[in-house]
């Protein structure tokens, strides 16, 4: 049965000023998908990203939702369409003046009525999805990177998203950490049936979870499609990114305007 496309790129493009960032982007998301936007650094991934939060709007082009052009939305629906987001910030962000139960009930406590004996069970529950409950007393400092890295998930699933955005989720983390973050990553996607997006330049764990890759090349997407296909693609750029070589498209020296022994020279 085919699924319903939930977020599309329909003729994007962006700028930054005089700065093209992103040509002609074209892919759709369907519902319960879980996409991998993967390229090298500048290539136009997290403005993506943004383009999906509604940070940002298309000089060309829409950005659609469930079939609702983001741009068209005012601040009241804006603010609705971020209430069923849930964003896995790269490096966690938690907030280092709360104990680690106030980081998860935050989004509780912000965006509902709910009374704190409520909320106070389901941060338990929701620590206890990602391994950590009973360390609710805890502050973000007495933990290690691969905790605070969890309790920011928890925090992220708060209120059981519809759509799931992680920026960069396994960065910094060490390989035993990486791998529970992807696992757990995975599990609470399934779970929650969410719609996710995540920015990534992790290639083995992140064609183990996702079900979607978009790759993009110099602000355009050079392969659309599942992990297994992009594994067969001979595409240059594809093949430079997973296979990490220094030398492709993207290449090792900067284009200096003069060459080296005029520089050294002065001739």
């Amino acid at each position: 049965m085919s699924l319903s496309p939930f977020i599309e790129m329909k003729n994007v493009a962006f700028a930054y000023g005089e700065r093209p960032i992103l040509h002609n982007i074209n892919f759709t998301i369907e519902q319960g998908n879980f996409a991998a936007i993967m390229g090298g650094s500048g290539s136009g991934k997290t403005t993506l990203m943004r383009l999906i939060t509604g940070q940002l709007h298309p000089q060309q082009g829409q950005v659609l939702v469930e079939g609702r052009d983001l741009a068209q939305m005012g601040a009241g629906e804006l603010y609705e369409h971020r209430r069923r987001m849930g964003v896995l910030f790269q490096h966690g962000a938690l907030f280092t003046d709360l104990t680690v139960f106030d980081n998860v009930a935050f989004p509780m406590r912000e965006l509902t009525r709910l009374p704190e004996a409520v909320i106070r069970d389901l941060v338990v529950l929701k620590l206890n999805a990602v391994g950590l409950r009973g360390v609710e007393k805890l502050m973000p400092s007495a933990l290690s990177g691969g905790m605070a890295r969890r309790v920011a998930l928890a925090r992220t699933i708060a209120l059981d998203p519809e759509i799931m955005l992680y920026d960069e989720p396994f960065t910094g983390l060490d390989p035993i950490s990486l791998g529970v973050i992807a696992h757990l990553i995975s599990r609470i996607n399934k779970a929650l049936r969410s719609t996710s997006v995540m920015v990534t330049h992790d290639v083995g764990q992140s064609l183990a979870i996702v079900n979607q890759v978009v790759f993009l090349a110099d602000g355009e997407i050079v392969f659309s499609g599942t992990p297994e296909a992009m594994r067969r693609q001979d595409s240059p750029w594809v093949k430079q990114f997973v296979e990490g070589l220094p030398n492709g498209p993207v290449p090792f020296r900067y284009p200096a305007a003069t060459g080296l022994q005029q520089d050294l020279l002065g001739r």
